[in-house]
């Protein structure tokens, strides 16, 4: 099956050459050159990965993230960018990046990176990967769902707006056993002992929209 891919950046000549190295292996829907124009097209088009810079003309490639995954959990995210700073790995984290890859570093192989990232890899470049080692400390001001990791994330923004364990699993293309695995560690780390608890705090801070009456 071949993947699909939506492309984010600024630079048409950047999009240009990211289409010449991924349309051997992935089908391409989209591309955009700002948030907005990035997330009207990723929700029309419903790719299943983002490649997406960080520094964009009306914003960040959180916000990408941010606004998309409020409707589409199961997006996964992975940034390209010449971007170093520590601030910006961080942010990004904090929203769910499923990788960051900085450009320096690339090579030829951005083909299997994003197929690491679609079995469950996080791929870090060097040049940010220590930052990993205390962004725990910046990611706790954050919201506790925001503390969780980006598949744990996934599963409270769907089980929150009422799919079951078998809808819910089927949807992330796992198994219910595996889902089952990740709700104990949602229910330890946020401390709430049912999935109903669970639903409240995430209509509790914002994090997905409570049903309507």
């Amino acid at each position: 099956m071949t993947r699909r891919i939506f492309l984010v950046d600024d630079h048409d000549v950047v999009r240009a050459g990211m289409k010449s190295v991924l349309d051997d292996s992935f089908d391409i829907v989209g591309e955009a050159a700002d948030v907005k124009e990035a997330v009207n097209g990723i929700l029309a088009t419903s790719p299943e990965m983002v490649v997406l810079d960080v520094k964009l003309p009306d914003g960040n490639g959180a916000d990408v993230i941010e606004q998309v995954r409020k409707t589409r959990p199961g997006v996964k995210f992975m940034a390209l960018t010449v971007s170093t700073s520590r601030g910006d790995v961080v942010r990004l984290m904090q929203a769910g990046v499923d990788g960051y890859i900085t450009k320096t570093t690339l090579g030829a192989d951005l083909p299997d990176l994003i197929r690491q990232t679609y079995v469950g890899a996080r791929p870090v470049s060097p040049d940010v990967a220590a930052y990993l080692l205390d962004i725990d400390e910046d990611i706790e001001a954050g919201s506790s769902i925001e503390r969780l990791t980006p598949r744990e994330r996934e599963v409270v923004a769907l089980i929150a707006r009422g799919y079951s364990y078998r809808e819910t699993a089927a949807r992330l293309s796992i198994s219910v056993k595996t889902l089952e695995s990740h709700m104990g560690h949602i229910f330890e780390k946020l401390s709430v002992a049912s999935r109903h608890e669970l639903a409240a705090l995430a209509y509790e801070e914002g994090y997905v929209d409570p049903p309507e009456v």
